[in-house]
């Protein structure tokens, strides 16, 4: 018999153990063993109640979801008819869950009659964020349980909550505070309820309470989730199965939820959200390192060059995972107020309940402050987070150099710029790294890490598992201008500021990017971030650029110039009163006057031309990013942008989206452009690879170095 899950007799109770570490992932194996045993169970007269349990730390992960992620069919038995066995068993079945019950996993708790759980047990239902629904009953048990509120609140979130609060709901009927012996207190907790008579709790004897919904409950629940759902297609699926379970018996429930899920299960959105599923567990394996054979470095200590926004929020991440940090900054005012932001941020995270103050206090006890490079000589790793400027930063390691122990990894949190170069003023190049954060640092769970031509294998791996520890997506990037991210977005950046030019307004520039999907539109992230630095970053391809195309970036640049910066200064590609935005008549005159002086004629620009001239040289220069070997795989480029630059979720990343549209598309859009416009053989010339792929009928998943 197969030890996917573990049969025990304890008393009267038959305790099944699912037994398939690491998550208990509910694939074949586990859902055929768990039916045998639990028939086991029900035929032995000498069991009165059974007890689902854990041999590991998870309860269970849910289920295996590359079985339906390749579009085949499931072997049987599948999950519902598992969830529904364990609900029509004779006999009291009770879940014990001592940790993680997702998606699967809570659907078997849901299924039992009763509930036992550690505090710390966190139960959820993530199946949304997969394009998906729950489609083992979880849509039409849950709110039998616990009512339509939370239950739809759960279902269409995806966001797991904690065993107390779900006691409260009615879900968890017991709380056991002690780890030890958890499985034991499960099975007296059985022999407790069959003692004492216990009934079944089937919900399939139950109805959905709706007496205190109002008439319209759920339309205006439609409404209120809006702006969060739009563009995915999975969360009204979920509202209409919870919609059914108060409607329908349990049966009947079943069979549409199975419906609706089918429907989810063969749309983009889903094979989009399970490709970044994917995606993101595989950014940090390493091609040509071996994970198991190549060792790390011990990172004890962090120390970050620079007390500003980023460098505060670089700092705040490791201060998060108790790693002791120290900071330097050279002006002792500029630190203290460092400082003094790095507390705020922690203290607004108390106000919001989801940080003690002594958890406040401490991290702030982690922290160390100097104005001296000798004070860095115990540290690990060192991050650089000064100005964007190579000699400042080409400066700051010949400091480095000099202050750092034999061994400590040398990181730049560059943007831009060439890590090769700066490590070249190291006598320790192999030590040197690129990580690059997002901002806000302390928040977004992107890091980029560049690998120098030197960088040792070992620092690589060690700055891999250190981004996990801190909770951030670690994705490696090799050596060029921007990396993945910037490199991937430049043409995003020139192509709307090139539509500007030829008589697109920003407003209609950001309507296409938002129903695209973007959280904002170009012209507003420009505004937003500042024209200014939007102007000076691409200072140094300035001249390589206008070479190829004098009207690059005349807009911004000429808005530069008027000392528009932007949100900033009240004056941009919009004019700003407070957080009120306006459109501004002036920007209009100025880009027709750039048009006059570079002999172009504005006319009235299509949406769909638009959608395409900024999103098609995304995929391109993808391609590019890809073939030139900058990233291991296209997955990986879906993940910087998806995670780092806003690229619609539910769309994949660009490299996913030109998989679903199919790239014999986005080729004939970049030749159709590259024909018609006056740069077009500069900027739309199609990438090698995506000719090639095209043409072979391929897809970017499909590549292999």
């Amino acid at each position: 018999m197969s030890n996917a899950s573990l049969y025990q007799i304890r008393g009267r109770t038959a305790v099944i153990t699912l037994n398939q570490p690491p998550v208990n992932g509910l694939g074949q194996a586990l859902r055929q063993s768990l039916l045998t045993n639990l028939q086991r169970a029900i035929d032995d007269d000498g069991v009165d109640t059974i007890v689902l349990a854990s041999s590991g730390k998870v309860f269970c992960g849910g289920a295996d979801i590359t079985e339906f992620a390749t579009g085949g069919a499931l072997r049987e038995p599948d999950l519902p008819q598992v969830c529904n066995a364990i609900e029509a068993a004779p006999k009291l079945v009770i879940a014990a869950i001592n940790g993680l019950a997702l998606g699967g996993g809570f659907e078997l708790a849901l299924a039992s009659d009763y509930r036992i759980a550690l505090p710390t047990a966190k139960l959820g239902l993530p199946e949304v964020n997969l394009g998906l629904l729950p489609g083992a009953g979880g849509t039409q048990r849950l709110p039998r349980l616990t009512g339509v509120p939370l239950a739809l609140e759960m279902i269409t979130s995806g966001r797991p909550y904690r065993a107390a609060k779900l006691r409260d709901a009615g879900v968890i009927d017991r709380l056991h505070d002690a780890e030890t012996d958890f499985v034991e207190a499960a099975a007296t907790y059985a022999g407790q309820l069959f003692a004492e008579s216990a009934p079944k709790r089937r919900c399939a004897d139950m109805a959905v309470d709706t007496s205190e919904l109002a008439d319209n409950y759920f339309a205006e629940y439609r409404a209120s989730i809006a702006p969060r759902i739009r563009g995915y297609y999975a969360p009204e699926r979920c509202i209409q199965a919870v919609e059914a379970a108060c409607e329908l018996p349990l049966a009947e429930g079943l069979q549409r939820e199975n419906a609706l899920f089918m429907q989810c299960l063969d749309t983009p959105q889903a094979r989009a959200q399970q490709h970044l599923f994917f995606a993101e567990r595989s950014v940090g394996k390493v091609p040509g390192i071996d994970a198991n054979s190549t060792p790390v470095r011990d990172i004890r200590k962090v120390a970050v060059i620079g007390s500003g926004t980023m460098g505060g929020g670089i700092a705040m991440n490791f201060l998060n995972a108790g790693i002791p940090t120290i900071i330097l900054d050279l002006n002792a005012e500029a630190l203290q107020r460092g400082i003094g932001v790095i507390r705020k941020n922690y203290e607004h995270t108390v106000k919001k309940g989801r940080l003690s103050s002594e958890q406040l206090d401490q991290r702030m006890a982690l922290l160390q402050t100097t104005t001296d490079y000798a004070d860095l000589g115990d540290a690990d790793l060192v991050i650089e987070a000064v100005f964007e400027n190579m000699d400042i930063k080409k400066k700051v390691f010949r400091a480095l150099e000099q202050s750092c122990k034999p061994g400590a990894i040398l990181a730049t949190n560059t943007s831009t710029l060439d890590v090769d170069e700066i490590a070249a003023v190291t006598n320790r190049p192999q030590d040197v790294i690129g990580l690059h954060f997002f901002s806000p640092a302390n928040v977004m769970k992107l890091l980029e890490i560049v690998r120098g031509d030197q960088t040792a294998d070992d620092a690589l791996l060690t700055a891999v598992q250190l981004a996990q520890r801190i909770k951030k997506v670690p994705v490696v990037s090799g050596v060029c201008w921007g990396f993945i991210g910037n490199r991937a977005t430049e043409p995003y950046v020139r192509e709307s500021m090139a539509l500007l030019l030829e008589g697109a307004t920003p407003a209609q520039i950001d309507r296409v990017h938002t129903d695209f999907g973007m959280p904002m539109g170009l012209p507003s992230v420009v505004d937003l971030a500042g024209i200014d630095i939007v102007v000076q970053t691409r200072a140094d391809r300035k001249a390589h650029t206008v070479d190829l195309d004098p009207t690059y970036c005349a807009v911004p640049r000429k808005l530069f110039e008027l000392e528009r910066f932007g949100q900033k200064s009240g004056r941009g590609l919009y004019l700003y009163e407070g957080r009120s935005r306006h459109e501004d008549p002036e920007v209009l005159q100025i880009a027709a006057a750039a048009a006059e002086e570079f002999a172009i004629e504005q006319r009235e620009l299509g949406d769909e031309e638009i959608l395409e001239r900024t999103i098609y040289p995304i995929i391109n220069e993808g391609a590019r990013i890809l073939e030139e070997g900058i990233a291991a795989r296209s997955g990986d480029i879906d993940v910087v942008l998806a995670y780092g630059f806003g690229f619609p979720l539910y769309h994949g990343g660009p490299m996913q989206y030109a998989d679903e549209i199919g790239l014999d598309r986005v080729l004939a859009g970049l030749n159709k452009y590259r024909e018609q416009l006056r740069y077009g053989e500069t900027w739309f010339k199609p990438a090698p690879l995506l000719e090639k792929l095209a043409t072979e009928g391929k897809k970017f998943r499909d590549y292999r170095p």
